[in-house]
């Protein structure tokens, strides 16, 4: 049996501040499209449902992530300030070969440490979580070998 991860999926409110913080993280933009209709609804359980979505893909072609803002119907629950021990939270880490420079790019958009600091996991890892636009929980992994 083979599985494979196609994409990870946030929900946004405004859908081109997320392209621009997760383009300056390094993602490129794929595509960019509306998804509407009966059959889509089907699939979420939301009935006939209109959605703005922006596919990015990590430079290596292996990872993707899909920032999604829904037009139809609205949006009805905010978890963007939950803490990080909620259940059901997301959150998606990122490899990254200088963690430093990453969150100097990123402060550019708002991005904040979630604790004020990078942390050392031994000799293995500095990791951190940051907040970007609209409070989307990312983590930052720079390995150090």
């Amino acid at each position: 049996m083979t599985v494979r991860m196609d994409n990870v999926g946030i929900v946004v409110e405004d859908l081109a501040a997320a392209v621009e913080f997760f383009r300056e993280l390094g993602l490129e933009l794929e595509g960019q499209t509306v998804v509407e209709g009966e059959w889509a609804g089907r699939v979420t359980g939301l009935g006939y449902q209109r959605v703005e979505i922006a596919m990015m893909r990590t430079p290596d072609g292996h990872g993707r992530l899909e920032l999604s803002r829904f037009l139809e119907p609205s949006v009805i629950a905010d978890h963007r300030n939950a803490p990080v021990n909620a259940l059901g939270y997301l959150r998606v880490m990122f490899a990254v070969d200088d963690i430093d420079e990453t969150l100097g790019r990123l402060r550019k958009h708002g991005s904040e440490l979630v604790s004020n600091e990078v942390v050392r996991y031994e000799d293995v890892y500095r990791l951190c979580y940051v907040r970007g636009p609209e409070g989307i929980l990312i983590g930052l992994a720079q390995e150090l070998s």
